[in-house]
């Protein structure tokens, strides 16, 4: 599903990589971003898609080695305040507790707009109810964020990306702890932001079925390389499947899209492959 792009690249990672004490995370690790692409990172556990994303918002704790630019400017240019106006990161939706009001956790969503020691403005109250509407979340307001469920947390992410202002939105596996309906609620807000607003979205996810019918292109990480990016047809393919993941799942085509699709074996049918 290819989406209008003005061509421009947001980012550009050339031979990154990432050592954490002595373990290498990510190895020569290349790729281009352009403004507006939906861009889904998958692969197995331990693969270091997290890891990049922490890379791309400059929050890793590692040695970082190659080059990696953010709206053609070095990543250690960036004062992260300037970062912030650009780039948010939406964590999952964990069941960590913070003592504050949900508007008191989006205000502080536009520190990036104020300058030390200032005091909220009334743009920034203005921009916050504007997140919560487009986010369906006003009537959580009020609410603490540690009295919310993991989907209804999940939502006011969103709304912090949006009252943030950034147009590049970095997803760490948003729908994990959700409920299915959650889910289709999460990515729906999240579709709506890269469709009406050309918010560029780099998502890691384990859900390949949505990750190909939703994404312009697929980013697949393997031991801490780039084994695959390219369209979402491409990596839906039993030996491309296979490099990524080890194993080659079924796969039958949507109803609608023809797009293939991986549905579950049956236990007994896993349990007779012969080992490989």
């Amino acid at each position: 599903m290819t989406r209008p792009s003005d061509g421009r690249t947001v980012i550009e990672a050339r031979r990154l990589g990432c050592m954490i004490g002595r373990k290498p995370i990510l190895r020569d690790v290349s790729f281009q971003i352009r403004q507006g692409q939906y861009v889904s990172i998958v692969g197995p556990n331990g693969a270091g898609k997290t890891t990049l994303l922490k890379c791309l918002d400059r929050i890793v704790v590692g040695q970082i080695s190659g080059e990696l630019d953010i709206d053609g400017r070095s990543w250690d240019a960036w004062r992260q305040s300037d970062l912030a106006k650009r780039m948010a990161l939406v964590p999952q939706a964990d069941s960590r507790a913070m003592p504050f009001s949900v508007e008191q956790f989006l205000l502080m969503s536009r520190y990036p707009h104020l300058s030390p020691f200032a005091t909220v403005r009334s743009s920034d109250r203005q921009a916050v109810r504007e997140a919560m509407a487009a986010a369906d979340a006003l009537e959580f307001a009020g609410r603490r964020m540690d009295t919310l469920s993991s989907g209804e947390r999940q939502r006011i992410y969103i709304a912090a990306a949006l009252a943030q202002g950034a147009t590049i939105w970095l997803l760490d596996e948003p729908t994990t702890f959700l409920d299915y309906r959650h889910q289709d609620e999460i990515l729906a807000l999240v579709a709506s932001a890269n469709r009406r607003l050309g918010v560029t979205v780099v998502a890691v996810t384990h859900d390949l079925n949505h990750a190909v019918l939703e994404s312009d292109r697929i980013l697949a990480l393997c031991d801490g390389a780039l084994v695959f990016d390219g369209e979402p047809a491409e990596v839906m393919k039993p030996d491309v499947l296979r490099c990524i993941y080890g194993a080659s799942p079924m796969l039958v085509a949507h109803p609608r899209t023809g797009m293939p699709m991986i549905v579950p074996r049956g236990v007994s049918e896993v349990s007779e492959e012969p080992p490989r």
